[in-house]
């Protein structure tokens, strides 16, 4: 069973790092595919959001399978909904089909209710306006009216999936605001929590003398001069 608990204290640290830092430390440390294409904030002005994957897979539409009788079914999202911890941020592979809406206002609603952070798919959703009235923050790309099973087989949930091109593993760490959504593998968390707070400091000083009105080369990345300035202003090893 995965851990989907994440640290208060990790939360805290990369709720106030932006997903380009982010992409911007994990291409550091080699991974270039990390941001996942498709998803979009449903409505501006949504928070950045932290917390552990809980995956969600869709595959083709097949006849004999994507009916709305599957909706009955133990495997079924109605089933996955049930199992998803308090939390956790939905990741949903939904192969970016555009015209399946995969949740649509009775879902979303169940969802908020149980205290779920969060839905993020390559996909997108239907009932937009009931969909926004539960107020789950969403990241998608966009909305369609016809339902799941219009284009979309769904076959288990917490399990490795793609979503918008990028390996997702239950329990990996997703970020979202309004640049999308970002993962963090579970593996390289620490890491880069380490890594983006030292970024952010840095990146934040590197600004003021923007504003200052310095320029650019030799102060973005700082040259070997900037770097001690910028380690002497601020205290910093």
């Amino acid at each position: 069973m995965v851990d989907m608990q994440l640290d208060p204290k990790v939360k805290d640290i990369l709720a106030g790092i932006s997903t380009a830092t982010l992409t911007t430390i994990l291409l550091k440390k080699g991974l270039r595919n990390v941001w996942m294409r498709g998803t979009k904030p449903i409505r501006a002005g949504q928070p950045r959001l932290v917390a552990r994957a809980f995956t969600l897979r869709f595959v083709p539409a097949r006849e004999d399978l994507a009916t709305p009788e599957s909706w009955s079914s133990p495997k079924s999202t109605r089933g996955a909904i049930e199992d998803m911890p308090e939390g956790c941020i939905a990741v949903v592979d939904s192969m970016g089909v555009q015209d399946a809406g995969i949740f649509g206002d009775i879902l979303c609603a169940r969802m908020a209710k149980k205290k779920v952070a969060a839905l993020v798919t390559d996909g997108v959703v239907r009932d937009l306006a009931g969909v926004l009235g539960t107020g789950l923050p969403v990241w998608c790309s966009g909305a369609a009216a016809p339902p799941s099973v219009a284009g979309l087989t769904f076959v288990d949930w917490q399990q490795p999936i793609g979503c918008g091109g990028v390996a997702v593993f239950p329990g990996d760490v997703v970020v979202v605001d309004d640049d999308g959504a970002v993962l963090i593998p579970a593996a390289m968390l620490d890491d880069v929590v380490t890594s983006a707070a030292a970024q952010e400091k840095l990146e934040t000083w590197i600004m003021s003398q923007v504003e200052k009105g310095h320029p650019l080369p030799g102060l973005y990345p700082p040259n070997a001069e900037n770097l001690a300035r910028y380690k002497a202003e601020t205290g910093q090893k």
